[in-house]
């Protein structure tokens, strides 16, 4: 199995596994999904009773249940540093809570104004800021106000969704498109660059060329409209890759954690086949 990594940006990433199988690339899509471990906000604490600021004094109340803003705030990307955190039960502090395993974060705002995510400010290390600093949290009216502590901690979406660091993780087969080089000047196969939903195919020196396969969706409208001239199959032992993040971890770091845990995992399974 190899992987060719087609776009490795910030929070997206496209790639090739090649010389695999449609098991191994289902394994390795679930793995991105539900197995790749990031801090989440997991426990949110409100102040009750009134809060006095220069002299004035506001309400400590919301329109919003207190339930639906600790669900909004968990889902906020908190920023993951494998060398610095762990999961808690797997930590020193036995569970109890430590720098090594929890971030805690607060949020202090006054109305009128909207409460954004950017303004949860990390106790401690001022670089794990949450990623996206613009997403709506709760909205104050004058005489409103929210004073809130909310502790990140480390899992996985097998748990809750909101410890999921990848998002639309797909694969196709990878198109294997062929052009009958004795037709590909005829007029009928070249009108195939135009009904081409994906724009695959272009003209060069007068005849039909592929200019992008890895558009190709293997619909087989290329193969239909030209009586065969055009096949169109998909290779299953090659296969496409693109997902994103959530930004919590860069592409990078997601398909790397991922190709970790499927190896660690089928070192485990090799040992207990050993040991029947």
């Amino acid at each position: 199995m190899d992987i060719e990594v087609l776009e490795m940006a910030e929070r997206k990433g496209k790639f090739i596994l090649k010389n695999s199988s449609p098991a191994m690339a289902n394994a390795l899509r679930r793995t991105m999904l539900s197995d790749i471990p990031k801090m989440a906000i997991d426990k949110v604490e409100f102040h009750l009773g009134p809060i006095m600021v220069d002299d004035k004094e506001y309400e400590s109340v919301t329109p919003l249940f207190d339930e639906i803003i600790a669900h909004r705030l968990g889902m906020v990307p908190v920023p993951t540093d494998y060398e610095l955190f762990t999961f808690q039960d797997e930590c020193v502090c036995g569970g109890e809570g430590c720098p090594s395993c929890t971030i805690m974060y607060s949020l202090n705002k006054i109305g009128p104004c909207t409460v954004l995510s950017g303004d949860m400010v990390p106790l401690g290390n001022p670089d794990l800021k949450v990623k996206d600093e613009n997403i709506p949290i709760v909205e104050l009216t004058d005489g409103q106000a929210v004073l809130i502590y909310a502790t990140a901690v480390m899992g996985t979406a097998k748990k809750h969704v909101k410890w999921q660091a990848a998002f639309g993780v797909g694969y196709k087969y990878l198109p294997m498109i062929t052009i009958d080089p004795k037709k590909a000047d005829d007029p009928d196969v070249l009108n195939v660059i135009d009904l081409c939903p994906r724009h695959v195919f272009a003209e060069k020196k007068g005849k039909l060329t592929v200019e992008n396969s890895y558009a190709c969706s293997l619909c087989n409208t290329c193969k239909n409209a030209t009586n065969g001239a055009v096949s169109v199959k998909g290779d299953d032992t090659n296969f496409l890759f693109t997902f994103e993040t959530d930004g919590s971890l860069t592409a990078k770091q997601v398909l790397d954690k991922a190709v970790e845990i499927l190896s660690e995992e089928a070192k485990e399974l090799a040992q207990q086949v050993e040991s029947l």
